[in-house]
């Protein structure tokens, strides 16, 4: 679930000018001109479809058995995690092919922390400041690596409250209490299937969030999730108005989906189903 708070503080940093979505990655180790990753953009990052050379634990059965798989190197060892990334080569031509991998979230993170120190400021106060007070977030945290950049890629706690508020957030096309936090079309380009995963037959993922395109849970089609581990959960239903929040660990497996149906069920829709919003590759 901690990708998406990096997808709505990258958002942010879009809407006041700092990032543009359709920019090369502004890494000066990735601008030069013999540097194929020179070409990866900041939504190919968003879309987790970097093209980075770097092993995530769904691509555990690519590889041969014993091989450590880098998204479990990132989560344990002592090691700077955002240099280990950004020195990672290309595997593939940037916004070609979709992973689920820690690393694009990484560079996502560093921009944000590079921006956040441009301001005078560091990753954690920026974040607390612009997003976190404004929403009423109080426990949210985003643990560290031992040189100071958050793996929010997936160390990041909070009560279900102020998940429910993130999501509300989302719900509200990124607006709360009348202030646009986050710019409508950015929040739609969270909720639009990436085009490099949608083109592979798997059209349910977007700019760092799950969606519903191929009823994967109960709910109409246009409702958006975010994911944790051990069956932790957002999910977003706009045709319902409604934000559900399950935390809480699945063991052995994932959280029965009879729950979502119920409650579905006993809310009334209040709104038609929206049709996919079209991608810009």
């Amino acid at each position: 679930m901690g990708k998406t708070v990096l997808a709505i503080l990258m958002g942010m940093l879009v809407a006041d000018g700092t990032y543009d979505l359709w920019q090369p990655v502004p890494i000066a180790e990735w601008r030069q001109p013999e540097d194929p990753r020179r070409n990866i953009r900041i939504a190919d990052l968003l879309r987790m479809s970097g093209g980075l050379r770097f092993r995530g634990f769904m691509d555990a059965q690519l590889y041969p058995a014993g091989d450590y798989i880098d998204d479990f190197y990132v989560n344990n060892a002592d090691v700077d995690v955002a240099r280990y990334v950004l020195m990672r080569p290309p595997q593939w031509p940037a916004g070609t092919v979709g992973r689920y991998r820690g690393s694009d979230t990484v560079v996502i993170t560093y921009l944000i922390r590079r921006a956040a120190e441009a301001r005078g400021q560091d990753f954690y106060s920026y974040a607390q400041r612009a997003l976190f007070d404004k929403v009423g977030i109080r426990t949210l945290t985003l643990e560290p690596d031992t040189f100071g950049t958050p793996l929010a890629f997936g160390w990041v706690l909070g009560s279900a409250r102020d998940w429910a508020r993130l999501g509300n957030l989302l719900l509200q096309d990124g607006r709360w209490n009348g202030e646009a936090l986050v710019p409508e079309s950015y929040v739609r380009f969270m909720r639009t299937a990436a085009p490099a995963w949608a083109a592979d037959g798997r059209p349910w993922y977007g700019g760092l969030i799950w969606l519903n395109r191929a009823n994967s849970w109960p709910g109409p089609e246009d409702s958006y999730a975010l994911f944790g581990s051990g069956g932790q959960a957002t999910w977003i239903f706009p045709t319902h108005d409604l934000v559900i929040v399950r935390m809480g660990y699945a063991k052995g497996g994932d959280e029965s989906p009879e729950p979502l149906k119920l409650i579905l069920e006993a809310v009334p829709q209040s709104r038609p189903v929206e049709a996919p919003y079209p991608a810009k590759p």
